[in-house]
């Protein structure tokens, strides 16, 4: 995708805050009844806000997202507003149709998050057909949104990138990398593999690249053990995973190949599992996006959109999709996540604690790095 970025003139802090984990506010399963929608209960603070998560495979989506963007619409609406949400399991045609069942149920805005960003579109178009502003969630879905939130996607690519050159250092051009990149149904994905493009391309040999179809974890740890079985396995010095779930796949993948050590191995979400392996030193690194503050500029421009408000003070981007020029967009920095940072990042904003992240696994790791 071709996405262009033009910086307005509003800059958003963009600091995580401390996330907290509990659901808060009232969230209801879609094809609940309406209780009360329309202007003058939008203009009370009684809105119901429609929320559709992509996927369940990622842990972010019900443990972060969700309970985050709740909490916050809870505080906007001092209690009266009410998330209505769905999640997609990973099927366009599932997500379709719960955009109709929102409408239906004539929730006040729509915040989405696509499964698939063209898929998606006729199913946008149907909700602002009916009245119902749409905000894209982290994806850049198509069709007339009215506003959009995500992070700095090709700069997610371009860190990854630079922390693979960081721990590959004189090996380089050694040998060869593996690039694991995202689903193609994820607008996501063609920007991170932008982003790290540039910043690896003439800097290392690709020896092969693929992208991974559903971002399945199972679907990467296939794909590597192609890529070890064509290139030979003393011949791989790095391999670039596009996020958490794809790079335990791939590591599973590496210590069946009988390699070790293990090449550097980067991801994506700060996933737990993902952070253990950083502990372990089985993954290099991750990106570590706040969600606090992505989630939050999405209640925000929920609730302003649902009450018929402008939005102007809340975004700092306009973003280009291929059906919509200068969506009203909210953009948030990314930190490159290794062993060295773990405790001033997902710890000290309270993602996870010292003890979920040190069990007895990873006990003694966790000692040499002082995290307790």
């Amino acid at each position: 995708m071709n996405t262009r970025m033009r910086r307005a003139a509003v800059v958003v802090a963009a600091g995580a805050a401390a996330v907290s984990l509990a659901a808060c506010g009232s969230a209801k399963e879609a094809g609940t009844t309406s209780n009360g929608t329309g202007t003058a209960a939008a203009a009370d603070g009684a809105i119901k806000v429609g929320l559709l998560l992509p996927e369940n495979q990622t842990a972010r989506y019900e443990k972060f997202d969700k309970p985050l963007i709740e909490k916050k619409v809870a505080q906007l609406t001092n209690g009266k507003g009410e998330v209505v949400y769905a999640n997609a399991k990973q099927d366009a045609t599932t997500q379709n149709s719960q955009v109709d069942t929102m409408i239906t149920n004539k929730v006040n805005v729509l915040i989405v998050d696509a499964v698939d960003s063209k898929a998606i579109a006729g199913a946008v178009k149907r909700a602002k057909d009916a009245g119902i502003p749409v905000v894209a969630y982290d994806r850049l879905a198509e069709g007339p949104i009215d506003a959009y939130t995500s992070f700095d996607n090709e700069e997610v690519g371009r860190v990854q990138g630079k922390a693979l050159l960081e721990a590959l250092g004189d090996k380089a051009q050694s040998g060869q990398i593996v690039m694991m990149n995202g689903s193609v149904t994820d607008p996501n994905a063609a920007l991170f593999k932008k982003g790290a493009h540039s910043v690896l391309d003439g800097k290392v040999t690709i020896g092969k690249e693929y992208d991974t179809k559903e971002w399945k974890p199972e679907n990467a740890n296939t794909n590597m053990a192609g890529a070890i079985s064509a290139l030979g396995k003393n011949n791989i010095v790095g391999v670039y995973s596009a996020n958490d779930g794809m790079a335990g796949g791939i590591i599973t993948a590496l210590k069946a190949a009988g390699m070790s050590p293990l090449p550097p191995v980067t991801g994506q979400d700060a996933e737990l599992a993902g952070v253990q392996r950083i502990v372990a030193g089985e993954q290099f690194m991750s990106v570590y996006k706040p969600y606090a503050p992505e989630a939050e500029a999405a209640a925000e421009m929920a609730v302003a959109l649902a009450k018929g408000e402008k939005i102007d003070g809340i975004i700092n981007n306009k973003v280009d999709s291929p059906t919509t020029q200068g969506v009203p967009s909210v953009l948030i920095p990314v930190i490159s996540l290794t062993k060295n940072n773990i405790k001033d990042t997902v710890i000290k904003d309270g993602v996870y604690t010292a003890d979920e992240i040190c069990t007895d696994k990873y006990a003694a790791a966790c000692a040499s790095l002082g995290l307790k």
